[in-house]
């Protein structure tokens, strides 16, 4: 009785770790999955690091493509799913600090020709108005011909704009102007 109670329960175990995500990384803390599900299709973790400023860690980015890939413009360019995840790791991000700092990289990624995109850009602003808190989680998903889905904490907000706005807003952590190179580096797959 007592040997089969032990492995019954050994079984339970196993059978709970087995059915659990699974993680590629820890990143300050934060458990970054291996893989992410869009539209059926599962992306592969390509890369994540720590957005910070003035020693301080902001946020973990991670960025999930059908395969792994460490040249940020054919990331930026490729008309194909793919995801950035944000995971808030710090309650000095607010929303106006986030609006300010997410602007600041369109105009870098775009080299602050806004003008095709100003629309989609003040769209996806917009989701960023709610109050935003260390534990929140944002992802940025792009599904050729629907747009960029934005969701926070697993609830879709909104979906925006096409291929050239998903090009500006991926730009933001990999175009030749990153919110943070370090970052970039690691989302490329690079340590």
């Amino acid at each position: 009785m007592k040997k089969t109670l032990i492995t019954g329960f050994a079984s339970l175990l196993l059978t709970g770790a087995l059915a659990a995500p699974a993680y590629a990384l820890n990143v300050g803390g934060v458990d970054v999955p291996d893989t992410y599900s869009a539209m059926g299709q599962e992306l592969q973790l390509n890369g994540a690091g720590t957005r910070s400023k003035w020693f301080m860690n902001l946020y973990v980015g991670g960025l999930y493509v059908p395969e792994k890939v460490a040249d940020a413009e054919a990331v930026i360019d490729a008309d194909e799913p793919q995801a950035i995840t944000l995971h808030i790791t710090s309650g000095m991000i607010t929303s106006e600090r986030m609006t300010e700092a997410t602007m600041e990289g369109f105009q870098a990624s775009t080299g602050g020709d806004l003008s095709g995109i100003q629309a989609e850009v003040d769209q996806f602003m917009a989701v960023f108005q709610e109050e935003i808190k260390e534990g929140d989680v944002f992802d940025l998903v792009y599904v050729p011909e629907q747009g960029v889905q934005v969701l926070k904490n697993g609830e879709q907000r909104d979906t925006v704009g096409d291929l050239e706005f998903k090009k500006a807003l991926f730009g933001i952590w990999l175009s030749d102007k990153p919110a943070q190179k370090d970052l970039k580096e690691k989302m490329l797959g690079k340590r």
